[in-house]
C-alpha cells in the first residue's frame, strides 16, 4: 500500500471504538513500521493555559487542547501552519506540520506560525495494522484542505468532509454518533 502520510482518515460506520467513532485523523507518518497521526475533531474542555501553560504564548491561553488519540495521552504535540514551512519538525501538508520540540528561539518560531493547535496524545498503528483496517473498510481516505486542519467547528468536521466527497458518503454523513439510539 502506498503511504497515506499527509492524508485524512475518516472513520467509517464500521468503527465502533469510542476513541475513533466519527473521527477525522491527520496521518503524520505511514511506513512499513506503522502509522501515527492526530485526531482533529476531539476538542477537550481543557485549555492550553490550564494544561500546558508553557505553550500558552504559542497557541493562546484559552485555546482548547485536542485529544489527539488514545496513545501517550500525557504527551503534547503542536500542529501549526508555518509562514516558513522549512521550520516544521515534520511537514505533513503544504505549509502545515509539527512544531519542533525544544526550539531555542521561541520568539522567532512564534512569529512564523500562522495558526496552531495543541494535541494531547496521538493515534498509532503497529506494522500492518492500518493496512488491515483499510482492508476491513474501517477508514475512508481524503485529501485535506488546510481549513479542515484548523476548523472552527471540529464537531462538524466528520460530516462536512463526507458531504464534500459526495455520492454515498453524503448519506453516511447524516448518521448520528450512536445509530442504535436514533
Amino acid at each position: 500500500m502506498e503511504s497515506l502520510r499527509g492524508r485524512l482518515l475518516i472513520a467509517s460506520p464500521a468503527i465502533h471504538d469510542p476513541s475513533f467513532r466519527q473521527s477525522v485523523v491527520l496521518l503524520a507518518e505511514h511506513t512499513e513500521e506503522g502509522a501515527m497521526g492526530v485526531v482533529l475533531n476531539r476538542e477537550s474542555t481543557a485549555t492550553v493555559g490550564d494544561v500546558v501553560p508553557s505553550l500558552a504564548e504559542l497557541a493562546g491561553e484559552d485555546a482548547p487542547v485536542f485529544v489527539g488519540g488514545p496513545v501517550s495521552g500525557s504527551s503534547v504535540t503542536v500542529v501549526a501552519q508555518f509562514a516558513e514551512p522549512g521550520r516544521a519538525a515534520l511537514l505533513v501538508h503544504e505549509d502545515v506540520g509539527f512544531v519542533p520540540a525544544g526550539e531555542d528561539d521561541r520568539a522567532a518560531l512564534h512569529a512564523g506560525l500562522l495558526r496552531t493547535r495543541v494535541f494531547a496524545g496521538h493515534a498509532g498503528w503497529g506494522p500492518g495494522q492500518l493496512e488491515a483496517e483499510m482492508e476491513e473498510e474501517s477508514w475512508i481516505v481524503e485529501e485535506p484542505l488546510t481549513g479542515d486542519l484548523f476548523t472552527e467547528d471540529p464537531q462538524g468536521l466528520w460530516s462536512r468532509i463526507l458531504r464534500r466527497k459526495g455520492g454515498g458518503y453524503v448519506l453516511i454523513s447524516t448518521m448520528p454518533p450512536d445509530p442504535g439510539r436514533n
